[in-house]
C-alpha cells in the first residue's frame, strides 16, 4: 500500500531552521536537531519502545503476522481477547463490509486462559515487544479469574475488555454503565499484578463519565475507542448481514468520533490514553497522539495490509524528521 502523509496541514506554526512548518509542535530551546530521536513512550510504568501496538481482535496473539511483520519492530502486540474458558464466538456469517469499514460480529471466539499460556505467551516472549493481553469476560468474577492466572505470567499489561458489543451477557452492561465500570475496575486491581489499561465502549453518551469512573476504581490507563454498534441488511436476501443483527463497526468510517472522544477523554482524566478508531496511516496515528494519545492501536487497516503497523511506526519517524522533532512525547496532547 502507498502510503502518503499529508506534512503541511493547514493552520499556524513556528518558523524552523529549514522552512515554516505550519503547525508543528515546539521544540525545546537549545535541544541539538541532529540529536537522536526518541521513540520511546510509557503506559503505566511501562516503556514501550514506538508508540505503535496492534489492536485486540484483528492480529490473533502474534503468530498470525509474524511472517509479515517482525513483531520486535511494535511497542507492544495486544492479544486477541483470553477468557476464563473457551468461547465459540457468535454463529455466522460474521462480518459484513460497510461504506469505509466493516462490521464484526465474532463474539470474541477464543480458546481460553490454558491454551494461551501454554501456546501463545512462548510465542511472544520471543520477540522484543511488550505483551499486551485483552481480557474478557461475561462477570466479575470472570475476568477476575483469568486476572489472577496471569499474574505470574511474563505478560506487560492487561487490557481489560468491558465493552465488545458483540457479547449480549455481562461486557456490554459493564461498559455503558458508570458505577459497573468503577466497579469491575476497582475488583480487577485488587488481583492484578500487572498495570490495568480499561478498555471503554464509544456506545454510550458521555465518554468522560466512564473515563472518569475507571479512574476512580483505580485504571492506570485507558484504551479507546472500541467499535461503534452498526447494523447492515443484505435487501437482496431481505436478511441482516450479520447472524447477530448488529455488530462493531470499526475502520477509517469511526476514525473522527474516536479521535474527539479521545481528545475529550484527555482533558477529562489524567490517565495514559492508548487511542484507537480507523487508524490507517501515520497521519492517522499523529493525530490520535496530538489529541492527548500516549500511544496508538492499529485495527481493521491489518485486514487489507498486513504490513500497517511497521509503516505507521516508519512514518511517525519520517514526521518526526520533516519537522525535526526529537521526542516523540512532543507530540502527546500537543493540541489543546
Amino acid at each position: 500500500m502507498n502510503m502518503k502523509i499529508n506534512l503541511h496541514a493547514p493552520g499556524g506554526g513556528r518558523t524552523t531552521t529549514h522552512e515554516s512548518l505550519a503547525g508543528a509542535p515546539d521544540i525545546p530551546e537549545g535541544m541539538p536537531s541532529n540529536q537522536q530521536r526518541s521513540l520511546k513512550v510509557n503506559i503505566a510504568g511501562v516503556e514501550l519502545k514506538n508508540p505503535v501496538m496492534t489492536a485486540s481482535g484483528t492480529f490473533g496473539s502474534g503468530a498470525e503476522y509474524s511472517e509479515f511483520v517482525d513483531l520486535s519492530l511494535l511497542g507492544a502486540v495486544v492479544t486477541k481477547g483470553v477468557a476464563n474458558v473457551p468461547w465459540p464466538g457468535n454463529p455466522t456469517p460474521r462480518i459484513a463490509e460497510t461504506y469505509g469499514g466493516m462490521i464484526n460480529a465474532i463474539g470474541l471466539q477464543n480458546p481460553g486462559i490454558d491454551v494461551f499460556i501454554q501456546r501463545d505467551i512462548p510465542f511472544l516472549k520471543q520477540y522484543d515487544t511488550r505483551i499486551v493481553v485483552n481480557v474478557c469476560g461475561k462477570t466479575t468474577e470472570d475476568y477476575v479469574e483469568v486476572v489472577e492466572r496471569l499474574a505470574d505470567q511474563p505478560v506487560d499489561l492487561l487490557e481489560i475488555n468491558i465493552s465488545c458489543p458483540n457479547v449480549k451477557e455481562g461486557g456490554i452492561a459493564f461498559g455503558q454503565d458508570p458505577a459497573a465500570v468503577e466497579r469491575i475496575t476497582r475488583e480487577v486491581k485488587k488481583h492484578a499484578r500487572q498495570p490495568v489499561i480499561m478498555k471503554l465502549s464509544p456506545n454510550v453518551t458521555d465518554i468522560t463519565e466512564m473515563a472518569k469512573a475507571a479512574q476512580a476504581g483505580g485504571a492506570d490507563g485507558l484504551s479507546l475507542i472500541n467499535t461503534l454498534t452498526g447494523m447492515k441488511i443484505d435487501i437482496h436476501k431481505r436478511t441482516f448481514a450479520v447472524a447477530n443483527k448488529t455488530g462493531g463497526l470499526s475502520g477509517p468510517a469511526i476514525k473522527p468520533v474516536a479521535l474527539r472522544m479521545v481528545y475529550q477523554t484527555a482533558q477529562a482524566v489524567d490517565l495514559p490514553i492508548i487511542g484507537m478508531g480507523g487508524i490507517m496511516t501515520a497521519e492517522d496515528a499523529i493525530e490520535f497522539m496530538l489529541a492527548g494519545a500516549s500511544a496508538v492501536a492499529v485495527g481493521t487497516a491489518n485486514f487489507h495490509n498486513p504490513y500497517a503497523t511497521k509503516e505507521i511506526a516508519e512514518g511517525i519517524e519520517a514526521y518526526m524528521k520533516q519537522y525535526d522533532i526529537q521526542d516523540v512525547k512532543q507530540l502527546i496532547g500537543a493540541v489543546s
